[in-house]
């Protein structure tokens, strides 16, 4: 179903698990944060701090006019969606593909976490003037003017044009209002304990990763039922979609161990990696290679645990666009854990899943049979490598028994509706082509609007 660095999880980094897709089909926040996004213990903050700038005026919306001549309600939706392809393409084609009033919901709020991300991401921020914007943030969702025009960060106009946002916001039902704004206000007050804090204990980790993905997926399955799309119990069941967020969120910091090293930002939980090395960036050295594979088992197979609770979320959904929206990250995610497990390339270089098995697994992920069938497949895999000498092989071998209880057909969930296999070819090829159209008309859509501002 995604505290600092690039906070959009479930909407940034959480949602980044494999290559962009053929801009089309679903695929979440997922952190919303996407996916997405993490955070950066560690700040540099000038010498001398600033001061957050007055409100100013209310930023007339990009021009559109010519686009959408009936009202400036119209104008500043596509003003969003614009913003929403500008800063995260593949997600943008995810979004425009849920139904109804959700669409604009899910949209709007992967914008408001944008901003709130990019304020958190930008280091020539002082921390004096940047934790009271964090912790208030949610408050500007309600002030029309409010904007930020000193932001040194490339997604700094979802910042500089704020007010059409949160003009957008507003125009949204109260009860979608309600959960952004609280979503909103609660990863500001994570992302501020965050700011100059390491992770240290495995407990701290899943508080992290609450923090940055895991409310993502709170705040998605609040938008769900909200729209009533989906039943009550899938925005009521936080555990649920808490690990949704976790899932995708502990897969990217496993997977970008080599990346967030050379960038000098820690995620890894110092309670684990540090049985293995005196520092965590020993794990790099290749005379330790076999203790930095062990640690990373040991971290793969805690991210393991959140199987279970993954299938049985996914089983409760009714929509097959929230299915799909769901599903995709959550298969990307453990065939990305697959590859990284037992594997020293993490220490070298950077592990992807190749875009055709991708590209199958957004094309497979469109009911809970096949998802599960998935999920058996991958833990299989990585059951396979598990070296005998491992001090993880034991936990991993009984976590792997217990996805695989649940990935049978006599599973211990509920489950939606089975699909005959000539359904479900149908459905396939029915996703293919609507991947092919909404690819097209994304394109043409982008080829309208900079026509109209040329």
């Amino acid at each position: 179903m995604a505290a600092s660095t690039k906070a959009v999880s479930l909407l940034k980094r959480a949602l980044t698990l494999s290559p962009s897709p053929p801009r089309g089909p679903p695929r979440a926040v997922g952190r919303l944060r996407g996916g997405g996004r993490r955070a950066q213990p560690q700040r540099r903050v000038p010498a001398e701090p600033t001061t957050p700038p007055p409100a100013a005026p209310r930023l007339q919306p990009p021009p559109c006019t010519a686009l959408c001549p009936q009202d400036s309600l119209e104008c500043g939706l596509r003003t969003c969606y614009r913003y929403l392809n500008q800063t995260s393409r593949s997600f943008a084609a995810v979004i425009q593909a849920l139904d109804g009033e959700l669409r604009h919901a899910v949209c709007i709020f992967y914008l408001v976490l944008r901003a709130l991300d990019t304020i958190e991401d930008d280091m020539t921020i002082s921390l004096d003037v940047k934790v009271p914007m964090l912790h208030e943030f949610h408050s500007y969702l309600y002030q029309p003017e409010w904007k930020y025009m000193e932001s040194k960060e490339k997604d700094r106009q979802v910042l500089e044009d704020f007010p059409t946002i949160s003009m957008e916001f507003r125009n949204l039902s109260k009860v979608y209002q309600d959960v952004i704004s609280d979503i909103c206000h609660k990863m500001g007050v994570g992302m501020a304990e965050f700011l100059e804090k390491k992770v240290d204990s495995q407990h701290e980790w899943d508080k992290y990763c609450h923090y940055v993905a895991g409310l993502v997926g709170i705040g998605l399955s609040r938008l769900f039922s909200a729209s009533e799309l989906e039943d009550a119990i899938v925005g009521q069941d936080t555990e649920l979609a808490n690990s949704m967020g976790l899932f995708l969120q502990k897969t990217n910091i496993i997977r970008d161990y080599l990346e967030d090293q050379m960038e000098g930002r820690e995620f890894w939980p110092r309670e684990v990696w540090s049985r293995y090395a005196k520092k965590l960036s020993d794990l790099a050295k290749p005379e330790n290679i076999d203790m930095a594979v062990q640690c990373l088992n040991e971290l793969i197979t805690n991210a393991l645990h959140h199987v279970p609770d993954v299938l049985t979320y996914l089983s409760r959904l009714k929509n097959q666009t929230v299915f799909n929206f769901c599903a995709i990250p959550q298969v990307m995610a453990i065939a990305t854990l697959a590859a990284c497990y037992n594997n020293k390339q993490v220490f070298r270089g950077v592990v992807k899943i190749r875009k055709g098995q991708a590209v199958t697994l957004m094309m497979d992920a469109t009911n809970i049979q096949a998802v599960k069938a998935i999920m058996y497949q991958y833990v299989e895999e990585i059951f396979q490598k598990i070296p005998s000498t491992d001090p993880s092989s034991n936990k991993t071998r009984q976590i792997i028994a217990s996805i695989r209880a649940m990935s049978l057909p006599s599973g211990p969930m509920a489950s939606r509706h089975h699909y005959s296999p000539i359904y479900l070819s149908c459905a396939m090829l029915l996703a293919a082509l609507s991947w092919q159209y909404l690819s097209t008309i994304s394109k043409a859509t982008e080829d309208y609007v900079q026509a109209g501002e040329n």
